[in-house]
């Protein structure tokens, strides 16, 4: 993929955000994600279905890279098992830490494969994966 369609795509997710906007309704799981060093701070919330992410949703402030990550990151894992979705983070952290990854695994998730390049921007990108899995271990 070429970087001109990755920051599309990132820009795209920005502007208009894949589920953005928190619901008031029973089921889901909730949990904040703060960058102490930045200014993102996002909700996430999650319906689980057994183990599949029947829904989820985000809200807060962040800059480009961590709202675009959200936005992608939601798309991606609705409709996955909980299995399926820690695969795809841990995938996920291996690319943004320069690891070795699987980008089939990472569907669209992979556009942000050359954020390792930015080291202060790891955080913005991880952020929303963080909150993921505190709601999958507050599932527990």
């Amino acid at each position: 993929m070429d970087d001109k369609l990755k920051r599309d795509i990132i820009l795209e997710h920005y502007q208009s955000p894949f589920h953005m906007g928190l619901v008031d309704s029973e089921g889901y799981i909730k949990v904040n994600g703060r960058n102490v060093n930045c200014v993102d701070n996002i909700d996430v919330m999650v319906l689980l279905d057994k183990d599949v992410i029947i829904d989820a949703r985000f809200s807060g402030d962040a800059c480009a890279i961590c709202t675009s990550a959200t936005s992608i990151m939601i798309k991606t894992l609705i409709g996955k098992t909980i299995k399926e979705a820690e695969e795809i983070i841990t995938n996920f952290e291996n690319m943004i830490n320069e690891k070795e990854y699987d980008p089939e695994n990472l569907e669209e998730l992979v556009v942000y494969d050359t954020v390792y390049k930015q080291p202060n921007r790891k955080n913005c990108a991880l952020l929303p994966f963080r909150a993921m899995r505190d709601i999958f271990k507050n599932n527990n």
